[in-house]
């Protein structure tokens, strides 16, 4: 592994702080409520390090800087946190945009800490330097692909945008899909009303409607549009991304909101250690945590514990990814190499297909897990 020298301020002895970078969408384009509840979690970690003395005495401090999921705002703020001397990078929830921050990490030799983002390629050569915590997008989009099959659809559709993430999200569907006899028909949002979109479902007989779109716009017109529609009453929608997870999916779209399936990062059961972070995660939120505020938490949780025992040091802190042992709010985290995978990566983490429940909205069902 190429490492640089580390830069003044990278010893314990140079500082009065263990000082982390985070990358969070907090404006819009981003997505704010997610880049909230991310930094919920880091910030609630952080201060528990706080509380428990710190590391090696000194506290932990966060450097915060709003990605608004531009990447190249989030590559400069990669530079601006290296210029300050943080030990480590964490966070980031959109992929397009953490894939700029991955690229520009392994450039300067700065550890990078991956929270939300799934883009299988987060870097486009391997790298020592980046780990991640949510499971690659391979692996979660075959789980939502079995979960269609098992669930009887051949016939899908995908409402998309133009995107890096989009496009390698409809690859893995339709390998995953056609191996097993089913088929998938890409409608290109970029040329089609909500209008057009159901007339082009009835005309191919989909049976399920996946969205890999942004929200609200198109998402929120789209599903009132396939919802409206008395042809399709019988088809389900679905959004493997994830955007049912959060409070203004059902405050934008109310009984439309409920029984579309998306992909969830979080276990069956918390144990004890999730249990009493949820609780805590709630009171900040105001609201119930989403797997993304998890993801924040352990964010910080294995990085202090890596900070405790290898110092400051970047170079120390990349060559420390294999030997991670901690315990998250979602089970035990370590890292590996995954075929594929440029990144260190979490191999194990929790994998479900949930969807809100028509009855009571704000609960949510598990209907598979991968």
């Amino acid at each position: 592994m190429h490492t640089p020298p580390s830069p003044p301020g990278s010893e314990w002895t140079e500082g009065p702080s263990a000082r982390i970078g985070a990358l969070v969408p907090l404006t819009w384009p981003g997505w704010v409520e997610a880049g909230q509840h991310l930094l919920a979690g880091l910030e609630l970690a952080v201060g528990e390090v706080n509380e428990a003395g710190g590391i090696g005495g000194r506290p932990l401090e966060l450097v915060v800087r709003d990605t608004a999921a531009d990447p190249q705002r989030a590559a400069a703020a990669v530079d601006e946190l290296a210029g300050l001397g943080v030990a480590a990078l964490a966070g980031e929830y959109h992929s397009v945009v953490a894939r700029a921050a991955a690229g520009r990490a392994d450039a300067l030799g700065l550890p990078f800490l991956c929270s939300s983002a799934v883009l299988d390629a987060l870097t486009e050569r391997p790298t020592e330097w980046v780990a991640r915590l949510a499971p690659p997008q391979s692996r979660g989009w075959q789980v939502y692909a079995d979960f269609l099959l098992g669930a009887g659809h051949r016939r899908i559709a995908v409402a998309a945008q133009p995107s890096v993430y989009w496009a390698s999200g409809t690859r893995i569907l339709r390998d995953h899909l056609a191996a097993r006899g089913g088929t998938l028909t890409e409608l290109d949002m970029s040329a089609l009303t909500p209008a057009a979109v159901c007339d082009k479902l009835v005309d191919h007989r989909a049976t399920a409607l996946l969205l890999l779109v942004g929200h609200p716009d198109p998402a929120v017109p789209i599903v009132k549009s396939v919802c409206g529609d008395q042809r399709l009453a019988e088809i389900m929608i679905g959004a493997p991304a994830g955007q049912p997870e959060f409070a203004e999916w059902a405050t934008s779209l109310g009984d439309d909101s409920a029984g579309v399936p998306f992909l969830r990062y979080l276990p069956e059961r918390l144990g004890p250690l999730g249990a009493r972070v949820e609780k805590a995660l709630r009171e900040r939120l105001g609201e119930a945590p989403s797997f993304v505020a998890f993801e924040g938490y352990d964010t910080v949780a294995v990085l202090a514990d890596v900070l405790r025992s290898h110092g400051a040091d970047r170079a120390r802190i990349a060559e420390s990814w294999p030997r991670v042992a901690v315990e998250g709010t979602r089970g035990q985290i370590r890292f590996s190499r995954t075929p594929g995978i440029s990144v260190w990566q979490w191999a194990r983490s929790p994998i479900q297909v949930v969807d809100r429940d028509p009855a009571e909205p704000d609960r949510f069902r598990i209907l598979h897990a991968g």
